[in-house]
C-alpha cells in the first residue's frame, strides 16, 4: 500500500474544468472516498490516479513517486468499474486470472493469489462458472477480487455498487469494509450516496463542479458542513434555514430561530438520542 498525493490538478473537456485546482493527501492504508452529485469531477479525477487520463497541470504521486506520466499498467494500481466490466466467455478463476498471465507471473503464483483472492471475497466455490451464471452481487465480488489478485498499492472503485439493489449494496458495504479492514490496503472510492460514504469511509472529500469544497471524517462533515452546498448534499437531516439576529448592546449575541429551524433542531436531536439507543 501506498500514500497517494495529488498535487494543484486540472483536468478540462473544451470549455469545462471537470477537475479544478484539486490538492489531495490520501494516507496509506486509508478508505477515501470522493463524494459528490454527478458532474462534479469525481470519476475524472479517480481516472487521473488510475492513469487512464492525463491531467492538464498538476501531479499525481504515490510515496512521493511521480506517478503523472506512467502508464495505467505501470502503476500497479486496481480497478473496480461500475459495469463489472467481466469478460463472459471466461470462467471466474479466468476472469482472476487473465491479468496475471498478461504480467507474464508464474503458473504457481497465479494459482495462490487467485485462490486467496476467490477466499477473500467468499467465492472459492464459484471459481468455475461464467459471469453469466452469477448474481449482479457475485458478479461485482469477482470484480473486486479481480483488482485484488493484482496484489495492487492502491485499489480504485468507481461506484461499485450503483447497479445493486438497495439489500445487495447494504450486504456488500459491509464485505468491502470487512475486505478493507482485514488487507488494509489504500482504497479511493468514488460515489454520489452520502449513505455509503458516512457508513463506510475513514475520511471523505466532498466535490462539486470540480473542486473539493470539504475534506473531513464523515462524522465531521455531516455535522458540521462548510457551507450551504455541503449542508444540502449530506441529507435530509440538514436542511438550511433561517433565523433572525438579535442584538444586545451592539453586538450580534443571538440567532433567534424560526419555526421551521426549530422544528427541525427537535427533529435532529430525536434522531440522534435514538442512533444513542435513548440515552440522552
Amino acid at each position: 500500500m501506498v500514500g497517494v498525493r495529488i498535487e494543484n490538478t486540472v483536468k478540462a473537456f473544451g470549455d469545462i474544468r471537470a477537475v479544478d485546482d484539486v490538492t489531495l493527501e490520501i494516507e496509506k492504508g486509508e478508505f477515501f472516498f470522493l463524494l459528490g452529485p454527478s458532474g462534479c469531477g469525481k470519476t475524472t479525477l479517480l481516472r487521473i490516479v488510475a492513469g487512464f487520463y492525463f491531467p492538464d497541470r498538476g501531479r499525481i504521486l504515490f510515496d512521493g513517486r511521480d506517478m503523472t506520466g506512467v502508464a495505467p499498467n505501470r502503476r500497479n494500481t486496481g480497478m473496480v468499474f461500475q459495469n463489472y466490466a467481466l469478460w463472459p466467455h471466461m470462467t471466474v478463476r479466468a476472469n482472476l486470472s487473465f491479468g496475471l498471465e498478461v504480467r507474464r507471473i508464474p503458473e504457481n503464483e497465479r494459482r495462490r493469489r487467485v485462490d486467496r483472492a476467490l477466499e477473500i471475497v467468499r467465492l472459492v466455490d464459484l471459481g468455475d462458472r461464467f459471469p453469466n451464471q452469477l448474481s449482479g452481487g457475485q458478479q461485482q465480488r469477482v470484480a473486486v477480487a479481480r483488482a485484488l489478485v493484482m496484489e495492487p498499492d492502491v485499489v480504485l472503485m468507481d461506484e461499485p455498487l450503483s447497479n445493486l439493489d438497495a439489500k445487495l449494496r447494504l450486504e456488500l458495504r459491509e464485505q468491502i469494509r470487512g475486505i478493507h479492514e482485514e488487507l488494509g490496503v489504500t482504497i479511493i472510492y468514488v460515489t454520489h450516496d452520502q449513505q455509503e460514504a458516512l457508513s463506510m469511509a475513514d475520511r471523505v472529500a466532498l466535490m462539486d463542479q470540480g473542486k473539493i469544497v470539504q475534506t473531513g471524517r464523515p462524522r465531521d462533515i455531516y455535522h458540521c458542513p462548510a457551507n450551504r452546498f455541503v449542508a444540502d448534499f449530506m441529507g435530509d437531516l440538514l436542511h438550511v434555514q433561517s433565523g433572525v439576529a438579535q442584538q444586545l448592546g451592539g453586538h450580534a449575541q443571538a440567532v433567534a430561530l424560526q419555526h421551521a429551524l426549530r422544528r427541525r433542531a427537535r427533529l435532529l436531536a430525536k434522531h440522534m438520542r435514538k442512533a444513542r439507543g435513548g440515552q440522552t
